[in-house]
């Protein structure tokens, strides 16, 4: 799988705060191993505090904070879970603008667990299929989406899935599509 996304750049979209930490790092991890170049993005300059459910876990430096991020930049914009993160990141417009610019263009967004919480408020879900974790169901039919109990979906551009538990199947997904898009 070595180099099938060389000159590819991939855009994790995070809060500085309440990362689930193997949904941020085992997609990372592979985006860089599979030749292509992995962007840590949040709202603000510093670090970003990642867990595993409630317990802290590790902390990674920001590459470019959201004022800064451009999505023409990027080949993919991945969203990872954990509580926290996507409660802040949806009250981030600086986010909505990123992902809808994203989406407009038709690049990759990935979303995972909890992740779709950003998508609803950035506007991006009404009429779409989406798989998340299962206490999102209705917070994504009351924005006009579909929740499906499927571990993982794609619907056009976007990739979701319902948990760190599904996060193997999420990463092929990622890298799949993104090398396809080359």
């Amino acid at each position: 799988m070595s180099g099938t996304l060389t000159d590819r750049t991939i855009a994790f979209l995070v809060a500085n705060d309440g990362v689930e930490q193997s949904e941020l790092t085992h997609p990372w991890r592979a985006v860089c191993a599979s030749g292509g170049r992995a962007v840590l993005l949040a709202p603000d300059r510093g670090h970003v505090q990642t867990y595993r459910h409630l317990d802290r876990m590790d902390r990674y430096p920001v590459d470019v904070t959201l004022d800064a991020a451009d999505a023409a930049d990027y080949a993919a914009v991945v969203l990872p879970g954990g509580v926290a993160n996507p409660d802040i990141l949806r009250r981030v417009p600086a986010a909505h603008r990123l992902l809808r610019n994203a989406d407009a263009a038709g690049t990759t967004i990935a979303a995972i667990c909890h992740g779709p919480w950003t998508l609803i408020d950035a506007g991006l879900v009404a009429g779409r299929t989406l798989a998340a974790w299962p206490s999102l169901a209705t917070d994504l039919t009351n924005a006009g989406a579909t929740w499906t109990a499927d571990r993982t979906h794609i619907d056009g551009t976007l990739i979701t899935a319902q948990s760190d538990q599904d996060v193997d199947t999420f990463t092929a997904l990622l890298l799949a599509a993104v090398g396809e898009s080359s």
